[in-house]
């Protein structure tokens, strides 16, 4: 568990989070509204080169050009859908080619990569608790 402060504590999280991820890596990222899922996001973002990331909400997803393409999904809207795994397909992610970070990434989002990181965020305190659970072969040992 990792207990995170403040916005920059976050940040620096998802740029040290950056430096172990290779393409085809799918990163999982829950939390309620307000927890810092962004701000983990633009924090990989940093560590990969990219500036500019903002929240993918109304657009769902987002490919931002880098040497290792970093998509970002916002899946809050299709989890309440009546078929989320149906619309995430349309979505048509190259996740083996590319970084890929989805927020509210459920099971629907789960069943992409049998290799992943799945991230959640509790803010029921003044600080965050932060848990990163690897799941698969690919990151068998990981701890950061």
């Amino acid at each position: 568990m990792i207990t995170i402060a403040t916005a920059d504590e976050m940040h620096q999280l998802g740029e040290k989070l950056s430096a172990h991820l290779r393409a085809g890596d799918l990163v999982l990222v829950n939390g309620p509204l307000g927890a810092g899922k962004t701000v983990l996001a633009q924090g990989v973002g940093a560590g990969l080169g990219i500036s500019g990331i903002t929240s993918p909400t109304f657009v769902i997803s987002r490919v931002h050009k880098a040497a290792i393409p970093f998509i970002h999904v916002d899946a809050y809207r299709l989890v309440d859908s009546e078929n989320p795994n149906l619309y995430l397909d349309d979505l048509d992610l190259d996740i083996a080619g590319s970084i890929t970070l989805i927020e509210w990434g459920g099971a629907e989002s789960a069943r992409l990569s049998e290799d992943r990181l799945e991230i959640t965020i509790d803010r029921s305190d003044d600080v965050r608790k932060v848990e990163i659970k690897p799941v698969g072969p690919r990151w068998a040992g990981f701890a950061l």
